[in-house]
């Protein structure tokens, strides 16, 4: 793809065309390819610009795990609200959390009955916070993959420069490379190759993913988020598998470093280390897969301030959100999709969040019940 330098020459419709018409030629004859795209990013782009019209039959997308607010556990949720519940506490979150159900409520809800539960754009608006109100305990729900990870770890270092000692975070970040490899040995999904992530990958970059080519032989190709980055990622995929090459490609060079941002990575490992294990919404829990506060900054760690529940909830029957996170259903399988779930009534985390595989079909209105039943029945 030539050089290109403003958005909207990564959407030229004419351009899709050429490379859907390269894409089909790649595909062998009554061969079925099926790539996940790991990112929640990917899913919105996908369905937001009609990608997958673009593509043959013969390949199919499936979504992963790659959604930071549709993978914390009910569980976690309810700890957040205990801890906002506690006196003179501030609890601080990014605003797709503010809608995540717990087994009961939802921060809208504990809000609605007194807490004091506030949306912010940053960690170090959580810091400000802390400051300005010296008595409180000001509390930052820190989620997110490695891509956020370094904005807390930061925060937290800035917190302990300058004195702050009623700032904490409750660590809830997780990390990419044990979800996919528990995607990997899931007996329940075939994949031919992977749309690698392009926010994580800014900071981990494309060595981790090696594995997946040695052990697994399956290609992978860090994609970006517009409409020709994810075409030309699958041609990039289809092109390795036609000539049958297994490797990790960079699609996304113009953001993202081969080995990461290194001083990110630093960032993180200073504040923080893997936990033995964590709890994944509909993967169970992966051993080293989230990270926690080291030993050294304690004192900013919620979950050695607070004296938590950390009860596990189980996710209600109707919701099937954990097959969805591992690409086994689409949205529109599951059973409460578009009627009981929905944006103004989630049940399931995948209809909440910004970057959640329900909320993208039912916001793109992609594929519902009806068109495929239609669909089937033509």
């Amino acid at each position: 793809m030539t050089r290109m330098r403003f958005v909207d020459e990564y959407r030229d419709a004419d351009k899709a065309q050429a490379l859907a018409a390269r894409i089909a030629e790649l595909c062998e004859p009554g061969r079925q390819y099926k790539f996940m795209e790991v990112c929640g990013g990917h899913t919105h782009t996908i369905y937001k610009h009609g990608l997958e019209d673009y593509l043959p039959e013969s390949v199919t997308l499936v979504h992963g795990p790659g959604c930071p607010v549709c993978v914390i556990p009910m569980g976690r949720v309810d700890d957040a609200i205990y801890i906002a519940r506690q006196p003179d506490v501030i609890m601080t979150s990014f605003g797709d959390m503010m809608r995540v159900p717990g087994s009961g409520d939802t921060f809208f809800d504990a809000n609605a009955a007194g807490t004091n539960i506030r949306m912010v754009y940053s960690p170090l608006d959580a810091l400000k916070i802390a400051k300005q109100n010296p008595d409180k305990r000001v509390v930052f729900m820190a989620i997110g993959f490695e891509t956020t990870a370094p904005s807390t770890a930061m925060t937290v270092l800035r917190a302990a420069k300058e004195g702050v000692e009623n700032f904490s975070i409750f660590c809830n970040h997780v990390t990419i490379i044990p979800a996919i490899k528990a995607i990997l040995d899931s007996p329940d999904l075939r994949l031919d190759g992977f749309i690698g992530p392009g926010h994580v990958s800014t900071v981990i970059g494309c060595r981790p993913y090696d594995f997946i080519t040695r052990q697994y032989d399956k290609p992978l190709v860090v994609a970006g988020f517009e409409p020709l980055d994810i075409l030309q990622t699958i041609y990039m995929i289809l092109v390795q598998l036609s000539e049958g090459r297994c490797e990790v490609e960079n699609q996304y060079s113009r953001v993202v470093p081969w080995d990461g941002n290194l001083r990110a990575l630093g960032v993180i490992n200073e504040v923080m280390e893997l936990r033995p294990y964590f709890e994944w919404r509909g993967l169970g829990f992966i051993s080293h897969s989230a990270l926690k506060v080291r030993e050294e900054y304690a004192r900013f760690d919620a979950e050695r301030i607070f004296d938590l529940p950390g009860v596990r909830v189980a996710d209600p029957k109707a919701c099937q959100c954990g097959e969805v996170l591992k690409g086994v259903l689409k949205p529109w399988e599951c059973k409460v999709f578009g009627t009981a779930c929905t944006p103004e009534t989630p049940i399931g985390t995948c209809m909440v969040s910004p970057e959640g595989a329900c909320a993208a079909y039912y916001n793109f209105g992609r594929f519902t019940r009806t068109r495929v039943m239609e669909a089937t029945r033509s």
